[in-house]
């Protein structure tokens, strides 16, 4: 939601002891990271049973800070008529709706952005066939990737680990994967391979 001049006044004097520590899914606290609901005037005219409920945060190095942003700490709103929960389970459940909406973007790169087929039988099939597809960049990150790259998304993936050049020989009865060495992402790519190794087996 976009912070008005008269939500951000009202932000301004939500006292100290008002701020709740935000949390993480597995209910941790979120470092650096407090949430607050704004009452009275702010929400005239606004339908009954409303809720406003503002994050602020500081940011990772190097984010762009708005003018709005006091005390260099981020600042996010948004609205839920959901009445019979905490704030902080209001805010982790509105935060946790961004991943899904990342997941559409991803999924619009990995073929999902046009529907190339005349008929829509086709193109029914064409949408299973990017469901299947999305399944590896969706999964990939989670199970075999650590760092920064859990968070690249379909384009990088393919840039740096899908589409590395690699040969497949048989020596001893094994069969080894060579890889170059002067490709960046080689370690990322023998790791992720070795975390894949260490999964428990669903046979």
């Amino acid at each position: 939601m976009v912070i008005t001049e008269a939500i951000h006044e009202h932000v301004l004097k939500v006292p100290a002891s008002a701020w709740t520590p935000a949390v993480e899914a597995d209910g941790e606290i979120r470092d650096g990271a407090r949430v607050a609901e704004l009452t009275g005037d702010v929400l005239n005219g606004w339908p009954r049973g409303m809720r406003l409920i503002v994050r602020k945060e500081r940011p990772h190095p190097g984010a762009q800070l708005r003018l709005t942003d006091p005390d260099g700490m981020r600042l996010t709103c948004f609205a839920s008529n959901t009445s019979s929960r905490p704030i902080a389970e209001l805010e982790l459940r509105h935060r946790l709706l961004t991943r899904a909406e990342d997941r559409i973007r991803a999924a619009r790169a990995t073929g999902l952005r046009n529907l190339p087929l005349k008929h829509a039988a086709q193109n029914r099939i064409w949408l299973e066939t990017v469901q299947i597809a999305f399944d590896l960049p969706a999964w990939m990150p989670m199970l075999a990737l650590t760092g920064k790259a859990r968070g690249w998304e379909p384009r990088r993936l393919r840039l740096r680990l899908l589409t590395t050049a690699g040969q497949l020989v048989t020596t001893g009865r094994r069969r080894i994967l060579r890889l170059a060495r002067h490709w960046p992402w080689t370690s990322h790519i023998t790791a992720a391979l070795e975390r894949l190794a260490l999964l428990p087996n669903p046979g």
